[in-house]
């Protein structure tokens, strides 16, 4: 529970700074697309018997770099993009997943098991969780402008080319690496949820993104406790809860806003 507590806070504090920058871009469905192309690489990994989370790694990088062009060859359906990668992802799991001897051990992947992770998957998630803060906090004006406008960002000096890559293979790397702690299939909820919540109470761009890693916090702390006494799965739970916080959000500023309405 200790190591389950420590990769969740850090995971809480990195996946969020990477989901703010994809929900802005309008490019919420790139979480799903990577997480379900990250199970081909775990697959791989175990037919070729590598580590599964190098395997991972390497198909999601692959993956993000595949989005990236086919984005710039059709710009004005970009969202296709991602679809296509999704459907080649699935595709490829499928397949090779009917070749991997111990099932079990891939099913691991798809909702993850954070409260079992190894010696190499603790120093692993902490050097990633450390290189994407450090990268996201070098570039923190860069990758606000290009969320904003991409042209502006180029009037502004932004070398735009070299952060969207940069950006790339850390988003990549996030998601193959938390994967196989949280599930390669929730994932992609973790990266936008606690972005949505901020969402509804920050009012500056700075805001959201700390909003967003209190939420993330909150959703994992809160999930693990009850997924320890309640003997369900972590991942799963945490995603659960962010939901219906989300749920009650909404609610109450629907409710709120009324109130003020009929107030005046």
């Amino acid at each position: 529970m200790r190591r389950a507590f420590l990769v969740g806070i850090l995971l809480a504090a990195t996946v969020p700074c990477i989901g703010i920058v994809v929900v802005l871009k309008r490019l919420s469905m790139m979480g799903d697309a990577l997480s379900h192309t990250s199970l081909a690489g775990v697959a791989a990994g175990l037919v070729l018997g590598i580590n599964p989370i190098l395997g991972a790694v390497v198909a999601c990088i692959a993956a993000a770099l595949s989005i990236e062009a086919i984005r710039k060859k059709i710009p004005k359906y970009s969202e296709l993009s991602i679809a296509i990668i999704l459907s080649a992802g699935v595709g490829l799991a499928g397949v090779l997943s009917s070749f991997v001897k111990n099932a079990a051990n891939f099913n691991s992947f798809l909702f993850g098991s954070i409260v079992a992770i190894s010696d190499f998957e603790l120093v692993l998630v902490c050097c990633i969780s450390a290189a994407v803060l450090i990268c996201f906090l070098v570039l923190y004006r860069e990758l606000f402008l290009i969320t904003l406008d991409e042209r502006t960002a180029r009037l502004a000096g932004v070398p735009v080319k070299a952060v969207n890559f940069i950006f790339t293979i850390l988003t990549a790397i996030t998601v193959s690496v938390a994967a196989r702690t949280v599930g390669a299939l929730i994932i992609s909820s973790l990266m936008v949820i606690p972005v949505t919540c901020a969402m509804q109470i920050a009012k500056s761009y700075r805001q959201t993104v700390l909003w967003a890693v209190v939420f993330a916090l909150l959703f994992t702390v809160s999930g693990l406790f009850v997924s320890y006494y309640a003997r369900l799965r972590p991942g799963a739970t945490i995603v659960l809860i962010g939901v219906v916080v989300l749920v009650i959000i909404l609610l109450a500023k629907s409710v709120f806003g009324a109130n003020r309405r009929a107030s005046v």
